[in-house]
């Protein structure tokens, strides 16, 4: 009975100092702030390298890009220790997703924060039958099996160009990443490195575009 009762109390006491230890880990928001948001409707390409626009289905988008980077620097940026980049991507055609065969695919896309690479993924946009799928790593990093259009906002949109005149061409997404910052300026680059060999207009193939930028600085603690 009193080997019982030290047990008991032990473990309540264990269970006390891991709730703890736990909670004094877990981050606080402090402050946040949207500090640049941009969907393109006012034309405003400040700060942008390679910046270019056009009409896609009445929404003005950044891009259209096809082994490409474009980039934004943005300047006197509020305190923070933590950046959150929102960026509405639009997938145009027919991107393959992971496969690595050196004709078609991977098709990665990826984003920069400064210098350093942030996220790399990849898309597809080719329907799967019982027989054949052409997975995408997107929403996780490259390497990952997902089913092609996994987390998509909108799957709808016909193509840009090559399948311009088919519906569920075009597939939009919400991609959202946070990253620990400091600095008062930063530079955000948006890029892909897509494969089609095959293709005599691999632009017209696979392309994307931007449909919003968004960076709000966070101090957390």
């Amino acid at each position: 009975m009193f080997f019982n009762s030290n047990r008991h109390l032990f473990t309540k006491f264990l269970t006390l100092f891991i709730l703890l230890a736990y909670s004094s880990c877990v981050d606080t928001l402090k402050s946040e702030e949207i500090a640049y948001s941009n969907n393109f409707a006012k034309l405003d390409l400040k700060n942008f390298e390679n910046g270019r626009l056009f009409i896609f289905y009445g929404d003005t988008l950044l891009g259209f890009y096809n082994n490409e980077e474009v980039s934004v620097t943005l300047y006197d940026l509020p305190g923070h220790n933590i950046l959150k980049l929102d960026v509405e991507l639009f997938v145009h055609d027919s991107w393959d997703g992971n496969p690595d065969d050196g004709i078609s695919g991977p098709d990665y896309w990826y984003m920069k924060i400064d210098k350093e690479e942030v996220f790399r993924t990849t898309f597809s946009n080719t329907a799967c039958n019982a027989l054949y799928c052409l997975m995408q790593s997107y929403p996780n990093d490259y390497f990952r099996q997902n089913i092609p259009k996994t987390g998509a906002t909108r799957t709808n949109l016909p193509g840009l160009c090559l399948l311009g005149a088919f519906q569920n061409n075009t597939t939009v997404y919400n991609i959202s990443r946070m990253v620990k910052h400091q600095a008062d300026s930063v530079k955000i680059t948006l890029g892909d490195e897509l494969l089609q060999i095959n293709s005599p207009d691999p632009i017209c193939d696979e392309s994307w575009s931007v449909g919003k930028i968004e960076v709000t600085t966070m101090v957390v603690n």
